[in-house]
């Protein structure tokens, strides 16, 4: 690849976490305030939290909270590809997609620095769990796990529950990601221990960064304590600086070094030495 291709060699990132402002509008004002923020600081790439612009609707069942969909690329695609021109960032969004009527995910759309749409996510596995009512929600995934030759390099992106599936973390790996984004809404009573674990786990297992955003505070449909406590982490499993507040609206820029992908890749060859003619059964439904 030219440098071009894949990106530069540091790369100034950055994550958004807020809570609940109470109605669409003002939630998506207050995470282009902390985007713009964010720009600057330097940032070159930012991804804001699952279902931004909205709240946690999940914690109920109610199909009122149909009305927060919208296609996409659609209304939120526009304003985002504004910002993206703007502040030159790369922008990974997650919004609450309709495909046609009564069809809907969970989804993260991309935006290069230049404003272009290059494409989107959507979310594989869907829990259904008391306060996670997802599949009432939406439907799995359907598009793969796409890269998104971005300004900043080869990027991925996995939401939330998707981090306890090892298989599309190791999808994007072989996929060339080398920054893979996880935007969640996790709550500190259910898999608060989880949140420093798995993605720094994933990070090591698939030699790239993960940049781990969570939702905070407490929301009126719910007792779910979102606890932000964002974060990047390196190919090590180390955090690449501290971590998000844990109670409160952040915005967290950090430089991720790139070298550090070679290095560790020469290190510890887990690419070399996997054994796919090995993994047949896994696929076995």
């Amino acid at each position: 690849m030219s440098n071009v291709e894949r990106g530069p060699d540091v790369v100034r990132a950055a994550l958004v976490q807020t809570k609940w402002t109470g109605d669409k509008q003002s939630m998506i004002e207050a995470n282009v305030a902390l985007a713009r923020k964010a720009a600057g600081q330097g940032a070159q790439i930012l991804c804001f939290q699952e279902l931004f612009y909205g709240p946690y609707f999940c914690q109920v069942q109610d199909p009122a909270y149909f009305s927060y969909t919208e296609p996409v690329p659609g209304p939120t695609t526009e304003v985002m590809s504004e910002l993206a021109r703007e502040t030159g960032m790369v922008l990974v969004v997650p919004v609450y997609e309709v495909e046609q009527e009564g069809v809907f995910y969970n989804t993260a759309f991309v935006i290069d620095a230049d404003g272009t749409y290059l494409g989107k996510y959507r979310k594989h596995h869907l829990p259904q769990v008391k306060g996670f009512w997802e599949k009432f929600y939406f439907r799995p995934g359907n598009l793969g796990y796409p890269i998104f030759q971005t300004a900043v390099g080869p990027i991925g992106v996995y939401i939330c529950y998707d981090r306890h599936f090892p298989e599309g973390w190791r999808a994007l790996g072989l996929a060339g990601a080398r920054i893979v984004f996880n935007p969640s809404a996790t709550s500190r009573g259910l898999s608060a221990y989880l949140w420093n674990l798995e993605q720094p786990a994933a990070a090591v297992a698939n030699e790239y960064f993960v940049g781990a955003i969570n939702r905070v505070g407490v929301e009126e449909l719910g007792d779910n304590d979102f606890y932000g406590s964002s974060y990047f982490v390196d190919p090590r499993g180390q955090k690449v600086g501290d971590a998000a507040s844990d109670a409160a609206d952040d915005v967290i820029v950090r430089d991720l070094d790139m070298n550090v992908l070679k290095e560790v890749r020469h290190t510890w060859a887990f690419y070399r030495d996997r054994r796919p003619d090995s993994y047949g059964s896994l696929t076995a439904p």
